[in-house]
């Protein structure tokens, strides 16, 4: 467990409102002080620790919280500076924005509406750029010909790799809740292979001809659906037909400076811009 420490100092029995309390906030430890836990009173921290509802206990007599505690640091920094304080690169607005739902405290609830404004505002205007390439590989495997009777065959295959960068974050979001893996025979968003807020790379293969479903798995070969269309992605063509529906829809429209005409009729390479 993670500890997360104030210095101020303990009189056992009767907490005063500087004395330390320490909470057990979904398995991670945070101390602080009465006065900072009831700073807003009509919040449920702030009827929890004054009195006017019950308070749950762990095993070492922590008080107990069943909510998440990675997030909760955020909440109790807000509750001692009155300051909603968040990383450039915070993803989990979310999921803060629910905790801070829970715990009532409406100040925090309005700075995260306002923060959130402020946030959609810098994603109006916004750049994507795509690079993709593909390749043609050999794919070798076994076929179960009868019981106990395995033959080796191969098969070419054709493995893409997309590149997309793009200055909106939450554009990136949004093509992840369209674009999926189909990996081990389940489907898995492609916002799990973010390697930052802007930049995603994907990587997948076609459908081989006579390739057993099993082999995908065994060799680690991700194929990419498109859904609620439900549509195996097997060519760039279809990749730049999904992904420019997902972003005209969003409100970009074609570069028509960059890239060069070949490279866009080519598939090599999208740039879409997007002015509000």
């Amino acid at each position: 467990m993670n500890y997360h420490h104030l210095d101020y100092f303990l009189a056992p029995q009767s907490p005063a409102m500087s004395d330390p309390i320490t909470l057990n906030v979904g398995g991670k430890l945070y101390t602080t002080s009465l006065a900072t836990l009831t700073s807003f009173p009509d919040s449920m921290l702030g009827a929890m620790f004054s009195g006017k509802m019950p308070t749950k206990r762990d095993s070492q007599g922590n008080c107990f919280i069943d909510r998440d505690g990675k997030v909760f640091r955020y909440i109790l920094n807000f509750l001692r500076t009155s300051h909603l304080d968040l990383p450039e690169d915070f993803q989990e607005m979310g999921l803060l924005r629910r905790e801070a739902d829970f715990y009532q405290v409406q100040p925090l609830i309005e700075a995260l509406q306002e923060k959130e404004v402020e946030l959609s505002k810098a994603e109006k205007n916004a750049m994507l750029n795509i690079t993709l390439k593909q390749r043609v590989q050999t794919v070798h495997f076994t076929v179960r010909e009868a019981p106990q009777i395995y033959s080796l065959s191969s098969s070419s295959m054709e493995v893409f790799n997309a590149n997309i960068f793009s200055t909106s974050c939450l554009f990136l979001k949004l093509l992840g809740s369209k674009l999926f893996y189909c990996s081990n025979g389940n489907l898995s968003s492609i916002t799990s292979y973010l390697q930052d807020p802007n930049h995603l790379t994907l990587d997948w293969v076609a459908n081989v001809e006579g390739l057993p479903e099993e082999e995908y798995t065994k060799q680690n070969l991700k194929r990419l659906w498109v859904v609620p269309a439900n549509k195996q992605i097997n060519s760039f063509q279809v990749f730049v037909e999904e992904v420019l529906k997902i972003a005209l829809s969003d409100g970009f429209c074609i570069d028509s400076s960059h890239p060069h005409a070949l490279d866009f009729m080519n598939n090599k390479i999208i740039r879409l811009i997007r002015y509000r």
